[in-house]
C-alpha cells in the first residue's frame, strides 16, 4: 500500500498529512497562549509517540494474540527491549528524584485485588475491543472508524468505575512499592533486567518449538528517510523510541506517560455538563482528581499526549498513504468494540492504568503492581483471544490498523 521510490504522490494522499500538520499547528499556538509552552512539547511528544505507534504497527494486543495462537514472538521481544531501555533510563532518575534539575516521580501503584481483577477485564478487553489504550488512539488517529466505537465506550467504561473506585480501592491490596525504593538502583536494575531477558527467551524457545525458525522482520520498500516517513519501521526502531519518548514525558511532565485517566477525565466532564454531580463522588474529591474536573482540559497533560498522539498517528497514515476511513462495521464486530471498550475502560481505573500507565510505565517506574498488573491482563487476553471468533469468525483486517 506504499508508494514506490519514483513515485509522487497522489493530490488526495497529501490531505491527511496537511491536515495533521494544521491541527498540531493550531493546537500548539493555542496550548502556548494558554497553558505555556510545556504542554506545547507534551503535545509534540503525543504527535512522535503517535507516529511511533502507527509506523511500527506497535502493538500490545495483536503482540500478545499472536504469541497466545501462533507462538510468535517477536512483538513480545520488542516489548522486552522497550521495558529494558526504559529501566536503564528511569531508575536512576526515580531514585535521585530529579531530571536534569526538574523533580519526578514514578507511577506506583497498590497491588491488591483491584488491580487482578481490573487488569484481567482489561486483557480480556484488549482482545475484544481490538487493543490496548494506545491502540485505541493511534488506530483512531490511522482512520479505523471502529475504534471510535471501541473509545466511546472506553470513556464511558472509565467514567463509570469512578463511580464505584472507592469500593474497590478499599479491597485488600499491599502499598504502593517501588523496588527502586526497596532494593536500590543497583539490584532493582539487575532483577528486572533478568526477567525481561528470561521472557524474550523463552518467546524464542518457544517460537522456535512451533515453527523451526524466528520470523522473518517486516520488509519495506522504502529505506533511509523515506522509509521512516512512510513505514513501516522495524519493531525495534519503535521499541526504542517509545521508551526515549516515555523519558522525554518524564523529564517534561515531571512523571512517565499515561492515557487512560484522560478518558475518566473526558466523561466525567461531560457528565458534568449533563447536570450530574460528578464532584460528589469520592473518586473525584481526591485532590489532584479535584482539580483536573475543575481546571480547563487543554492543562490537562494526559489529555494533551492523547490528542498528540491521534493527530501523530493520522500524520503517519496520511504518509503511508493509508488514511482511507471506511464506515462498514460488521455488527458482531460492533458488538464486540462496545464491550472490549466498557471492559477497558472500567479495567483501566480499577488497575491504576492501562497497558502504558499501568504495564510500561509502571514497570518502568518499578511499581509491584505493573508486574501484577502484567500477568493478570496476559491472563485475560487468554481468554479474550479464545472469545475472539464468536465475533470476528472470516474477518480478515491490516494488522496495522487493527490496534495494539
Amino acid at each position: 500500500m506504499g508508494l514506490s521510490a519514483t513515485a509522487t504522490p497522489e493530490p488526495r494522499r497529501l490531505g491527511a498529512p496537511l491536515i495533521a500538520m494544521a491541527l498540531l499547528l493550531a493546537g500548539a499556538w493555542f496550548l502556548n497562549l494558554n497553558a505555556g509552552f510545556k504542554q506545547v512539547l507534551l503535545l509534540l511528544i503525543g504527535a512522535a509517540l503517535g507516529l511511533t505507534l502507527y509506523h511500527a504497527a506497535f502493538g500490545f494486543t495483536s503482540a500478545w494474540r499472536v504469541f497466545i495462537s501462533e507462538r510468535r514472538g517477536a512483538g513480545l521481544r520488542a516489548q522486552m527491549v522497550m521495558l529494558a531501555l526504559a529501566v536503564l533510563l528511569f531508575f536512576p532518575a526515580l531514585s535521585d528524584g530529579s531530571l536534569f534539575g526538574n523533580p519526578v516521580t514514578g507511577l506506583v501503584a497498590p497491588a491488591g485485588v483491584s488491580v487482578v481483577f481490573g487488569a484481567f477485564i482489561f486483557g480480556i478487553g484488549m482482545q475484544l475491543g481490538g487493543g490496548c489504550a494506545s491502540g485505541t488512539l493511534f488506530t483512531v488517529g490511522g482512520g479505523n472508524a471502529r475504534m471510535l466505537v471501541t473509545l466511546l465506550f472506553f470513556i464511558i467504561g472509565s467514567v463509570t468505575a469512578t463511580h464505584h473506585a472507592d469500593w474497590w480501592f478499599a479491597l485488600p491490596s499491599f502499598p504502593a512499592t517501588s523496588i527502586v525504593q526497596a532494593w536500590g538502583v543497583g539490584p532493582a536494575l539487575l532483577v528486572s533486567l533478568a526477567v525481561f531477558g528470561l521472557i524474550a527467551w523463552a518467546t524464542v524457545v518457544l517460537e522456535k518449538r512451533r515453527h523451526g525458525a524466528l520470523e522473518a522482520p517486516v520488509a519495506s520498500e522504502h529505506q533511509g528517510m523515506r522509509r521512516f516517513l512512510r513505514g513501516p519501521w522495524p519493531l525495534l526502531w519503535g521499541a526504542i523510541a517509545l521508551a526515549l519518548l516515555n523519558y522525554a514525558t518524564l523529564a517534561l511532565a515531571g512523571r512517565p506517560w499515561g492515557i487512560t485517566s484522560a478518558f475518566a477525565l473526558w466523561g466525567a466532564k461531560t457528565l458534568n455538563g449533563l447536570g450530574v454531580d460528578v464532584g460528589s463522588w469520592v473518586f473525584w474529591q481526591a485532590p489532584a482528581n479535584a482539580k483536573a474536573l475543575a481546571s480547563p482540559l487543554w492543562q490537562d497533560i494526559t489529555t494533551v499526549m492523547d490528542l498528540g498522539i491521534v493527530l501523530g498517528a493520522l500524520l503517519a497514515a496520511g504518509l503511508a498513504g493509508r488514511f482511507a476511513p471506511s464506515l462498514k462495521i460488521p455488527l458482531p464486530s460492533l458488538v464486540a468494540a462496545v464491550i472490549g471498550g466498557l471492559l477497558l475502560g472500567y479495567g483501566s481505573r480499577l488497575a491504576y492504568g492501562c497497558n502504558i500507565g499501568a504495564y510500561f510505565s509502571g514497570i518502568a517506574s518499578g511499581s509491584v503492581h505493573g508486574w501484577l498488573w502484567l500477568v493478570a491482563a496476559y491472563t485475560g487476553n487468554l481468554i479474550g483471544v479464545r472469545l475472539r471468533p464468536l465475533f470476528f469468525a472470516g474477518e480478515r483486517r491490516p494488522a496495522v490498523l487493527t490496534g495494539c
